[in-house]
């Protein structure tokens, strides 16, 4: 199934997309290490989720060849994305929460503790992010 109109894309522009795909895949790996003791906290495994959402949306920028700023904006990165008239399904779309993450939960009293369930959903929108770009950027020319 073909998601998007190609562009020819230079084979840097494709290998600096699979770069960011695999700094993607290593916040997602982080990101599903089961907590088995008190010093591993939801909030940082919920980080790696909104890390590998947010690196996963712009691997999928630089395979559509369109510039992004710096942020941890999910949803500025689906608006650029959705700009490029590619269909994001709602089961993407959902990814803007871990936006929370990037930021508020890293500094201790500024957030309510993360529990199970709330990493759990995060952990699933951030596998369903990642899982939907690679089908992209791996379909066939």
């Amino acid at each position: 199934m073909k998601f998007i109109k190609m562009v020819k894309l230079s084979m840097k522009e494709i290998d600096l997309a699979k770069e960011w795909l695999k700094r993607a895949k290593s916040n997602l790996e982080k990101a599903k290490i089961k907590v088995k003791t008190k010093e591993i906290l939801y909030e940082d495994l919920c980080f790696d989720c909104q890390q590998s959402a947010e690196k996963s949306f712009k691997a999928l920028l630089v395979y559509l060849n369109t510039p992004f700023p710096k942020t941890h904006s999910i949803n500025l990165l689906i608006e650029l994305i959705a700009s490029q008239k590619i269909n994001i399904p709602d089961a993407i779309k959902e990814s803007v929460i871990l936006t929370d993450y990037a930021v508020d939960t890293r500094y201790p009293g500024d957030y309510k503790a993360i529990n199970k369930e709330e990493y759990k959903i995060s952990l699933k929108l951030a596998i369903n992010v990642y899982e939907w770009v690679k089908r992209i950027i791996n379909q066939e020319k």
